[in-house]
């Protein structure tokens, strides 16, 4: 900027020195001289004193130093592509990751917009690196709980999760474990309602926060309770006990009537996701209940809600959605066979969503 004003200082006196000795040979008369020039000079002075107040005008003539910094670009742009993914049959290629036979194989979509974020499936050394001495707590229903699996799976490896599928599949039931070679805690807390969620985060003292933290509820409010308007009520609530442990916020809830906190301006040092709801195919749900009540209709008052509730990072909130929606409808629904809980692919797509999502905000690529 500092540049561009010398230059345009320079571009002045110019005008006010050389035009007038121009104008003196076309044989002008002095008088109508000194009055052009006086002109002149007024003119382009009241313009330089005006100019920082018209900032089109330097944007123009200096683009550069206007230009956001490109991290800031990246961020916010790459961030929004998270979720763009597509599936395709293992069998069609090959997938050193899958460990089952005729099972869903899942990559970012080949446009230019995403390659230049350079998403990438993290291996289990670059997710080990990432994740080295965090505390991870995962907290919701069985998707939470899916998300669990796909995790460890990852930083585990599939034996792993084999030999503890038997405690991590109790019903509605905690689960913890450290994994010592990483240093890594990682603790399901089952959480089916967002109360739950909310209790769960107000236990937590603000010196002890979890590094990363991974939540949603929605389906066991939806079939006992099945009132959005009350959905929304409680994610409110959960998103006001939030506020003590963000560093920056902004006092301007219109509207909850409870005095809350409406947006949430920086929640990037503390990262926190949402695990959306999937895609709910009714005519596979088990029971008359459950297609009685958690129909099409019904799944999208409950996001119209979550999104009113200001509990996303999309509508002010702290939060980071996971899309399952989206993720488990790409998938299709051959892809369930209870038209609830879908394919490992799915939730391998949404952990590596959570971890591109951390090297984004903390400024990392994956070696």
């Amino acid at each position: 900027m500092m540049i561009g004003a010398v230059q345009l200082g320079l571009l002045a006196a110019c005008v006010v020195l050389f035009v007038p000795m121009g104008m003196a040979g076309w044989h002008l008369s002095r008088n109508k001289m000194l009055f052009f020039s006086c002109a002149l000079f007024i003119t382009l002075a009241v313009g330089v004193h005006l100019m920082p107040y018209f900032p089109s005008i330097p944007s123009f003539l200096s683009p550069s130093d206007v230009i956001p910094p490109p991290a800031t670009i990246y961020s916010d742009a790459c961030v929004s592509f998270l979720h763009s993914v597509v599936y395709r049959e293992c069998s069609d290629s090959i997938d050193e990751d899958s460990h089952e036979s005729g099972c869903k194989s899942w990559d970012w979509i080949r446009s230019d917009q995403v390659k230049e974020c350079e998403f990438q499936k993290l291996k289990n050394s670059d997710a080990s690196d990432l994740l080295n001495g965090s505390w991870v707590v995962v907290a919701g229903d069985s998707q939470a709980r899916l998300i669990v699996v796909s995790l460890l799976e990852l930083v585990m490896g599939s034996e792993y999760i084999d030999s503890i599928r038997g405690d991590l599949f109790k019903r509605h039931s905690d689960y913890s474990v450290i994994v010592n070679k990483i240093g890594m805690k990682l603790d399901f807390v089952w959480a089916p309602y967002v109360g739950n969620l909310t209790k769960f985060v107000s236990s937590l003292k603000q010196n002890n926060f979890p590094d990363v933290l991974v939540m949603g509820a929605a389906l066991w409010d939806m079939l006992h309770v099945n009132n959005a308007t009350e959905y929304r009520n409680s994610l409110r609530v959960l998103r006001n006990n939030l506020l003590p442990f963000l560093p920056v916020s902004s006092n301007s809830d219109g509207g909850n009537g409870g005095g809350g906190v409406s947006e949430f301006k920086s929640a990037r040092s503390l990262h926190l996701f949402w695990i959306g709801m999937p895609t709910l195919i009714t005519s596979m749900l088990n029971t008359a209940e459950k297609r009685e009540k958690m129909s099409e209709a019904m799944c999208s008052f409950y996001d119209d809600e979550l999104y009113r509730s200001k509990l996303l990072r999309q509508s002010g909130g702290p939060l980071l959605k996971l899309d399952i929606r989206l993720l488990s409808d790409l998938c299709g629904p051959h892809c369930t066979a209870d038209g609830m809980h879908y394919n490992a692919a799915v939730y391998d797509a949404a952990v590596h969503i959570i971890l591109n999502a951390l090297l984004i905000e903390s400024n990392q690529k994956p070696h």
